[in-house]
């Protein structure tokens, strides 16, 4: 009964694909939002930190847009995320008013937050194992890099 149970639970291709497409979202809002904020920074040590971050994401987007390959899907155009727009607007807007370091920070922060929420709501699934274990040596990162962002904006308070 148990392997009945756990056949009912496995996702279906494209349920697979529909999760991975999620993160990838993700990241890109993260790719473009590190990118963006850091041209912002004024501390170079940030500046350069928020560019090898929007790489990393792009690395990561890579990674899954691999496994989407290797699958048999081959039309992996996303875009990001209208929330992730708005929130990259939000933190242009903030840097033109003249936010300082503290302030982009803060903004860096919350899309570090969603980019976690999007990595918990996938391992959270019934993934096959390397996509499980691949999703979880990126979350770890995520969640590094959180901590991270978010140490550098209580230091600058």
């Amino acid at each position: 009964m148990s392997a009945e149970i756990k056949e009912t639970h496995k996702l279906t291709h494209e349920q697979v694909e529909e999760t991975l497409r999620d993160v990838i979202q993700s990241l890109i809002d993260g790719q473009e939002g590190f990118q963006k904020i850091g041209e912002h920074l004024k501390d170079e040590t940030l500046k350069k930190y928020f560019a090898a971050e929007s790489l990393k994401r792009s690395q990561f987007r890579g990674e899954l847009e691999e496994v989407l390959h290797r699958e048999g899907v081959h039309d992996v155009k996303e875009k990001g995320t209208v929330s992730g727009a708005i929130h990259r607007t939000w933190g242009d807007l903030k840097a033109h008013l003249g936010g300082g370091d503290h302030t982009l920070l803060e903004t860096a922060e919350a899309g570090e937050d969603e980019a976690k929420k999007a990595y918990k709501k996938a391992l959270e699934k019934e993934l096959p194992l390397p996509i499980k274990q691949l999703l979880t040596a990126q979350y770890t990162h995520i969640q590094s890099s959180h901590d991270y962002v978010k140490a550098a904006r209580d230091s600058r308070k």
